[in-house]
This record gives C-alpha cells, structure tokens and sequence, in this order.
C-alpha cells in the first residue's frame, strides 16, 4: 500500500473513534508515515516522538539517524539533537503557514535550536530553517488539502487520494528527511535534482492545459524534425521540458562556479540563461523559464527549492569529485533513472563504460593509421568524426584526449591548445535528441577542453560541435522549401541549420558510438522508420537476381515467411532502434563518403540472428575489412553465468545498475578501402574464429 494510503486510512480511522483528541491522537499515524519512508532512504531515518527538553521547549518528535541510534549501548548518551531536525505538529484546524503570534515564537524558538523544523497539521507540511539574520524561513512545502473539512475528505478516499498525490508526497518527505544532510557528490545532487525534477513533470503531467507551450512545442519538433504524437508523444515532450529547465538550471550553475570558485555569492536560477553558452539552449531555457509560462505550471517554487539546494551544496567538494574523469556520466544516469526510470528504459539509455569507449577510440585511431593511411590517425585535420548518439559525450572527450596526446607528439607546444579547440569546434561531431545528455555533453567537452589547457571562450560565443537534433533525419536537402516556424526562436533555426549542415555536407571520416537499443513510440517519423528498407530483403533480392543469384535465395533475402525454408526471419526484428544507427553509419561512410571507419558497441543479434542475413550480406559487400569483438552477456543464452559459472552481469553493469544490459553486446569495426572483404570474429573468452 501507498505511504499515503495508508497514513489517510489510519488517520480516519482514529478520527472515525470520535475519542480522538485534536492534535496528540494523531501522533502513531504521523510517525508510521515517517518511519515508512525514512526506512527507504539512506542513512535510514527515524521518527522519535516527544523530545527531551533542549532549553527551547518540547517539540513533538525529532528525526535522528543510525549513527544517533546507540543499541548496544547500556546508557546512550541523553538529550541528543535530531540529525534531521525537530517536527512540531498543530491540529488540523490550525493554519501552519499563518500561525498566530504565540506559537510562531515558538516555531522560531525550535528552528533556532534545531536548525530545521517539520511543521504540520497532518494535511499541511512546512519544513522552516535559518536564514542569514537567524530569522525562520520556510524551505519547502507540500499541502494535501486546504482546510480541515478537505481533508477529512481525502480520508474517506485514501486510495484515490494516494493515487492523486502519491509520488509527490513521497518525494517532498524524502527531501525533508535528507534535507540536513551534507552535499559533496555528484550523484547525491543528482538525487535532489532528479527529487525535484519528478515533482516539476507530476505538476506539469497534472496541468492538461500547456497552450502557452504551443510555441515552444511546435519550434522543438520543428528542430529534431519529429512529431509528439499520442500519450507517448505527450510524455516525451513534457519530460523534454522539465529536463531543458533542471539541465539548465544545472549548466548554469556549474558555469557560475567557474566565475565564483570561492566567492560567498549566491546562486539565482532566474539568472541562469546569462550563464549557458550554447544559444539554443539559452533561448529555449528563456522561453521555457518566463514567468507567463511557468507560473500557471507552478514551478517556480520547485526551482526556488533547486535553488536552495545547489546553494548548500559544498563546491569545494562536489567539483573535486565532479572534475574526475567519469563525474559527468555518473551525474547523468542516477537522474535520468529516478527522474523518468520508463523514458530512459524506452529509450535504452545506457551509460557506456569507460573501457569500452577507450577501446573503441584507440581501435578507431590505430585503423585510420594503418588502413586508410592517416599517420596522425583521428589528429589528422582531414579525419571528420560523428557520434550520432552521443550521449553525455564520452566517446567526443575521448576521442579529443586521443587527439590531444597525437598532438603533444607531433606539434609544438604552443600550437597544441589551437589544434585541440579547432577540432573540436569544427570537425568533431556529435548529435543527442535528449536535452539532459546534450546540455551534459557541452558540460563534459568544456571541462576536458579546459583541463587540456584549451579552454572555450565565453565572450566569443565559442562552442564544440555538438547539436540537439535527431540523427535519423534531415541528411538529404529538403525536396520542398525550407519552413521558418522557428522565426521567433532564431538560434533553435541557426542549431536545426548547423547540424543539417553537418548532415549534408562534411564528408564524415569515422562514425562510432553507442546507439540507443529500444525505438520510442510517439516520436518516430516515417523517414527514420524507413532507413532500414535495405535490410529487409526486397531492394537486396533485386540486387543480387541481376547478379545471377536462384530463385531460392532470392525467396529467402525477400524474407517469404511461406518459402524461407524454417530460417525464422522476422523482419520487425529489423525495427530495433540499434540497426536504424548501422544503416545511417552504412550509406554515410559507405555509400556517401566512399571510405571510412564505423564502430559501434550494440546488441549483438546482427551477427547471427536468421532476420540480419541481408544486412550482414550488405556489409560484407559495402566495406572492406570487418572486426567484431563479441562481449557476450545474453541472458537468454548464458544464464547470466560466465563459462566457470559466476555471475556475469554483462560489460554494461555499474553501481548503480548492477544488472546492466540483458541482451549480449559485440563491438564493431568496419572499414571502407576497396580490398577483398576479411571477417573477423573474437569472443570476450579468447575464442575466435573466421
């Protein structure tokens, strides 16, 4: 059952005695709510209550930490300050947030000797702290109902009233009870930032009527060349939204640190778009974050609340931790997993491990020395680079730090922080059609260039070369002219412009990446859709018949689920999101560029499954050499088990997702140099075959 529920429920039923008395009565309820929830978090916390007198009076419970909880000790220390504050309740009748005189004094009495203090009326919750004079401020709050009388109310439809305010509620609680404690890691801010984010889609999800978003709708599928249609559409485009405000808000901070690394300033969100340097992404932050729009959402509050908590975060710590070298991408996934856990699962969003891009990006360079006769390997001006999916862009920064070392081996010092700036701007690519890994991305690409010593400059609008789009459209011009509904967002036409460009015009060298698994419903145009027609038997039947081939073979590459002969060709196992990212990686290396490098870590069914046998008969015939690097980790094959029979949660696994991955993974390498093909197949176990 619900938190919730089942708090509503027991406080109904103690009312429904008729015996209860208006304040004290209700006490077992409100801490079987708290300890409900403090049990879920960690450090756990605990509901005690009635407080010992500390020389400020008796507030009505305090919430206290396993460290404060002394079992085998025979004489615990008494008195103890609650490590999460005091909680002091009023009867439902009373207005907690116009108390009278008496008991406001004694609300501040509690703030000034506990440091925070949970003020209820069992239907109205306000935590209060300090602010810089000593005076009470109130910190954040969460109402179920207005009045007495409305809540007596939700207590007769606990279940529809959980269902209502549920994981609003549950999240507010969790943040009272971390409130306290201290902010120095990146994933803890993540927490809070994905806590508040949550509570900013629910408001916006609760809100039907977005019209005054119309504008900002209509621009947005205009730039990543998409519809939001149906539910899925409609979610999508929410989360898009609350995910541009929190990443900005974010971006913004992280930029204002470099300008006050030991300053006493404090942070102001509404403020934030002075600080993004990426146009596109200021502009839509403004749009998105005026006042006319967000206050009939009603989110200015939750980022007041944002605001305080990237204000009490310890810089000196945090930015420590966040300058290591995988910060970012570990900053990225624990919020997109609390914040959407369903649009990171429908997206297949996963975080790629460190290992794997090193591996990939040095394979890349030692290919482009030794097959296409690029001695500076991914340093060579000439070599352009397109991560169509990247992410939070780790695979861009590593492929900078391989350039940046070329560099220091082949260039004088003070041309190496020129070269290192140019390629990223002007030859490194990459494109996200999320706005949380992109403004990450920008985040990342900024910091490597920075420690290398070649930092973006702010007053020249300087930028790397990664654009909000959709990979999967826009590469060949526009039959008909080009529409402006973007007029009156110019820099999200000038983003849309410049990634088209890239489509269109440079003559991409390497493509690698990791790429997205799942296909999202409510977005997808026909276009995208129909990048993989090549894979699925007829335009290659037609080919290979004017080549001579049977008429069996012809019914078995047109996929006849009559004729195949048993194969167990499926052709909607072609939809996978992965296989529309190798055709594109195919007709942009091999079909528009002519010679070129693709390396993609992906689900490894293309290599063997019966429904891939035209898109292996493509590769085999489109490019030159061929690698694969098969990394094992099905599930349905191996049980999870390695050969000796350990665990084997698969490459992909981390600390926060233990599991990783349940499909097994191949890395591979395909080159175009007009040589006989040569197959090459290894397996993470040593065995390797051809």
């Amino acid at each position: 059952m619900n938190p919730l529920e089942t708090y509503l429920k027991e406080f109904g039923e103690i009312r429904a005695t008729g015996a209860a008395v208006a304040e004290t009565s209700y006490y077992p309820a409100l801490s079987n709510l708290l300890n409900e929830i403090g049990k879920t978090l960690k450090p756990k916390v605990r509901c005690v209550i009635n407080l010992a007198n500390r020389g400020a009076g008796l507030p009505d419970g305090g919430l206290f930490t396993p460290d404060q909880i002394k079992k085998d000790d025979p004489n615990p220390m008494t008195g103890q300050m609650p490590a999460r504050g005091a909680i002091e309740a009023k009867p439902p009748a009373l207005d907690v947030r116009n108390l009278p005189a008496k008991e406001a004094e004694q609300v501040k009495g509690y703030v000034s000797r506990y440091g925070l203090v949970l003020i209820t009326n069992f239907r109205d919750f306000l935590l209060r702290g300090n602010d810089a004079n000593g005076n009470p401020l109130p910190l954040e709050g969460f109402t179920l109902a207005d009045s007495d009388a409305a809540f007596r109310e939700l207590t007769r439809h606990p279940q529809k009233a959980a269902k209502e305010h549920g994981e609003q509620f549950y999240e507010y609680l969790k943040r009272v009870m971390l409130y306290k404690a201290p902010i120095a890691a990146p994933q803890d801010l993540a927490w809070f930032l994905a806590s508040y984010a949550r509570d900013a889609k629910a408001r916006v999800e609760n809100h039907k009527d977005l019209s005054a978003l119309n504008t900002v709708r209509a621009a947005l599928e205009e730039a990543l060349g998409m519809k939001f249609t149906g539910e899925k559409g409609d979610h999508f485009f929410r989360s898009t939204l609350v995910q541009t405000l929190f990443y900005g808000v974010f971006s913004a901070w992280v930029l204002w640190h470099r300008e006050n690394p030991a300053g006493t300033d404090i942070f102001n969100w509404k403020q934030a778009e002075w600080s993004l340097r990426v146009p596109f992404i200021r502009t839509l932050y403004e749009q998105v974050a005026t006042s006319s729009k967000l206050g009939p959402l009603n989110l200015v509050e939750v980022l007041d609340w944002t605001e305080a908590a990237l204000n009490r975060v310890r810089r000196e710590d945090f930015f420590a931790k966040f300058q290591d070298e995988h910060a970012v991408q570990y900053f990225y996934e624990p919020f997109l997993e609390a914040f959407d856990p369903e649009l990171r699962k429908e997206l297949g969003v996963w975080y790629t491990p460190p290992e794997i891009v090193k591996y990939q990006v040095a394979r890349i360079h030692k290919v482009l020395q030794d097959e296409l006769g690029k001695t500076d390997g991914l340093a060579d001006e000439t070599v352009v680079v397109l991560d169509p999916c990247c992410g939070t862009g780790a695979y861009l920064v590593e492929v900078l730090r391989c350039i940046h070392e070329r560099l220091k081996e082949t260039r004088s010092d003070d041309l190496i922080a020129s070269d290192l700036k140019k390629a990223a701007m002007t030859r490194i690519f990459g494109f996200e059609i999320l706005p949380a890994p992109f403004v990450v991305s920008h985040l990342q690409l900024g910091l490597i260039l920075h420690d290398l010593g070649a930092p973006l400059s702010a007053k020249g609008n300087e930028r790397v070369g990664v654009y909000l789009t959709n990979s999967l459209t826009g590469w060949e011009p526009p039959k008909e002219p080009k529409t402006r509904v973007m007029g009156f967002m110019p820099e999200l036409q000038e983003e849309k412009d410049a990634a088209e460009k890239v489509k269109q015009t440079e003559r991409v060298l390497v493509v690698l990446g990791n790429p997205p698994y799942n296909a999202f419903a409510g977005v997808s145009p026909e276009e995208e859709q129909g990048l993989v027609e090549p894979y699925k038997g007829l335009y290659y039947a037609e080919k290979k018949l004017k080549k001579g081939r049977t008429k069996q073979v012809a019914r078995y590459l047109l996929n006849d689920p009559v004729s195949d002969g048993g194969w167990g060709i499926k052709k909607f196992n072609l939809d996978d999101m992965y296989v529309r990212f190798f055709r594109l990686a195919e007709r942009r290396i091999a079909e528009m560029t002519g010679k070129g490098v693709v390396s993609f870590i992906s689900n490894f069914s293309y290599l063997g499954d019966p429904s891939f046998v035209v898109m292996r008969e493509r590769f085999l015939s489109e490019f030159d050499k061929l690698w694969f690097d098969c990394m094992n980790g099905d599930s349905r094959e191996t049980g999870k088990l390695t050969p000796e029979g350990a665990p084997d949660p698969s490459v992909f696994s981390t600390e926060q997702n233990r599991e990783g991955i349940r499909v097994g993974t191949a890395i591979s390498v395909m080159t175009v140099q007009h040589s006989r093909p040569r197959l090459c197949l290894k397996s993470a176990s040593g065995i390797s075959g051809a």
